[in-house]
């Protein structure tokens, strides 16, 4: 299913795949842009396809008041797999950046979280309003490459809103959102 997907071949040629995100707070919509984003998109949706996500959590809230001591203030909520030991078990990508794939980091972007270019596999986050900052040529990473987008919510953003507003603690939430499952739509 996988492969027909990715290389457009399903029952409708121009549309591209949409991952449903069941959350203990509500469904939310990504399409998968597997034109652009060759690398990431692949990897993401052969996560959802092997049920790597399903039972993962959303965990991080990152909103202008936690954030004090950053010069650049982003606005994301962040989800995967959580646990290093989970995380560590997953293949390393490619680092594709804004520059390359053109998926700007606008309001409901999905995209891979990674620590240096490279590092990306499990962990990604979903960005509320524009964030200019994370693209390629961004300051809130200072190797300047930005992040890898790879899709756009395109039902469930009150979802997303709500999640970023619920109560953390140096930006980890108090009590995570549970993904209940992902799957391809």
């Amino acid at each position: 299913m996988l492969s027909a997907l990715f290389f457009g071949c399903s029952s409708n040629h121009n549309a591209l795949p949409k991952v449903i995100i069941s959350t203990d707070r509500g469904d939310i919509v990504v399409e998968v842009d597997t034109i652009k984003s060759v690398v990431s998109a692949k990897n993401f949706l052969s996560l959802v396809e092997q049920g790597v996500y399903d039972r993962s959590l959303f965990y991080r809230v990152v909103r202008p008041d936690n954030q004090p001591n950053s010069a650049y203030k982003i606005e994301v909520i962040q989800g995967g797999l959580f646990a290093d030991s989970l995380i560590d078990r997953q293949t390393l990508i490619r680092h594709e950046t804004t520059k390359e794939t053109s998926i700007m980091h606008t309001d409901g972007a999905i995209s891979m979280a990674r620590a240096l270019p490279g590092t990306a596999s499990t962990e990604f986050f979903i960005c509320i309003g524009a964030q200019p900052e994370l693209d390629y040529g961004g300051r809130r990473n200072p190797d300047g490459q930005g992040f890898s987008a790879f899709g756009h919510v395109v039902e469930g953003m009150d979802i997303v809103r709500k999640i970023q507003q619920m109560k953390d603690t140096s930006q980890y939430l108090v009590s995570p959102v549970l993904v209940v499952s992902m799957r391809i739509k």
